[in-house]
């Protein structure tokens, strides 16, 4: 009875995004109008909440945010069948500068509890300057039967690595792990379970968790991840649509990316190369074809989250310029019969990600008027951002029982006075195909 409980109390956990949304809508109403006089105040405050940019901001987003929790009550990981036969998995590990963080991430791959006559690791060295080779090497020697090494003499960027390791490939899974990120023993097996238990499934998403938890800016982003990587993910999996599978960690069917190799590889955008993204490029290729893409909590890897303020910003405008371009990509086939059901709430979430880019041009217009006349709508939107940003950060406590929790709330103020010029330069600079992590 007592685990019956705890089960249940930690369950409840995941409902705090949406009692947040409530609570802020619910602020934004008693703000804007007299609720107490029926039907026309209503009407009235609603009119008042929605004349406002900020406002309009506050109940989409609360709103959003109630449907992805009510999504995530849905969210199950996968099982396989008890009579499935395992597949063989070759394991792709990209390496750029990465020193010694890439033998403990081989490492993890090479003791991890998958069969090991069903495993390879193929570690590509992307022109590394630095001892990177060293270890690639050391691994090696240990794991002869095991581990596979590609070393391309120069740079060539982390989209033709992957592609170079899964031509080598000889699994019928092919699973795709960061150099400087460590997966728990039993994530290979997780990764393949949903392969296993539904033949639509083309590509899976891993959980990602932070590894470095020792700097105030990494701390924000483990809560960030945990928001970001696992409840929304868990909210997209229910209709089989995860927009984007990380690259810290995804698996995909073989016969669902090979063809499109040198696809991929050429992309562009705008008549230049495309190098950053790849991991959302190839994610859209799986969707295009019909295939879905899910989310596998139970499969972890803990990877290196940015420690200085420099670092979080080029990694966000990386995600903000791949964000505009496969979006692009995403909207040439969102209103097509690309799958059999469940197509309308992909394109919900693509309007609702892709309206914060409207919202922020309509912004700069009505900056002047800004703080004139509705200074108090502004005034109560932040509050009620702020009390949604807590209530969704509350979420952390379902994956670890800490009060770190408090550091995602900290970054919902960080975000609003630090990150909101990242959309509007990755916007101008998305034609840049320099990936630009050193």
């Amino acid at each position: 009875m007592g685990r019956l409980v705890r089960r249940t109390l930690v369950a409840s956990i995941g409902l705090f995004p949406l009692v947040g949304a409530l609570i802020s809508i619910g602020w934004m109403l008693g703000a804007t109008g007299q609720l107490s006089g029926g039907g026309p105040a209503l009407v009235a405050a609603v009119r008042r909440m929605l004349s406002h940019p900020v406002g309009i901001v506050v109940v989409v987003q609360s709103l959003y945010t109630a449907l992805l929790s009510i999504l995530w009550i849905r969210y199950r990981p996968f099982e396989a069948p008890a009579e499935a036969k395992l597949p063989r998995v070759s394991v792709v590990i990209p390496a750029f500068n990465e020193g010694p963080m890439v033998e403990r991430s081989i490492r993890s791959v090479a003791s991890c509890a998958y069969p090991a006559e069903l495993l390879e690791i193929i570690v590509v060295d992307d022109g590394s300057r630095d001892d990177t080779f060293f270890h690639m090497q050391r691994l090696r020697r240990e794991h002869p039967d095991l581990v596979k090494l590609v070393r391309f003499k120069g740079n060539r960027g982390k989209r033709e690595a992957l592609v170079a390791g899964f031509r080598a490939a000889t699994g019928s899974i092919l699973v795709t792990i960061d150099s400087d990120s460590e997966i728990d023993p039993r994530t290979i097996h997780e990764m393949v379970a949903p392969f296993l238990a539904s033949p639509d499934v083309g590509a899976v998403a891993g959980r990602v968790a932070v590894l470095n938890r020792d700097t105030t800016i990494s701390r924000m982003l483990e809560v960030q991840y945990a928001l970001a990587f696992d409840f929304s993910r868990a909210a997209q999996s229910t209709y089989r649509c995860v927009a984007c599978c990380p690259g810290a960690l995804s698996a995909f069917r073989r016969e669902a990316v090979l063809p499109f190799l040198d696809e991929w590889a050429s992309q562009t955008f705008l008549g230049r190369p495309v190098n950053h993204g790849e991991d959302q490029a190839l994610t859209n290729i799986v969707l295009r074809q019909g295939y879905d893409t899910v989310y596998q909590r139970t499969a972890v890897v803990n990877t290196l989250a940015p420690v200085t303020y420099r670092q979080m910003s080029r990694m966000f405008v990386r995600w903000d310029r791949s964000y505009i371009v496969e979006g692009f990509a995403f909207a040439k086939f969102m209103f097509t019969r690309y799958r059999k059901k469940n197509r309308v709430l992909p394109i919900v979430t693509f309007a609702v990600s892709n309206l914060r880019l409207f919202l922020f041009f309509y912004g700069l217009v009505q900056l002047p008027l800004l703080f004139d006349t509705e200074l108090t709508i502004v005034f109560h939107s932040a509050i009620a951002l702020l009390v949604g940003a807590l209530f969704t950060a509350l979420y952390y406590l379902r994956v670890e029982r800490s009060f770190r929790f408090l550091y995602g709330a900290l970054y919902a103020v960080f975000s609003v006075l630090l990150l909101q010029w990242i959309l509007p330069w990755a916007l101008i600079t998305v034609r840049d195909e320099r990936w630009g992590t050193r």
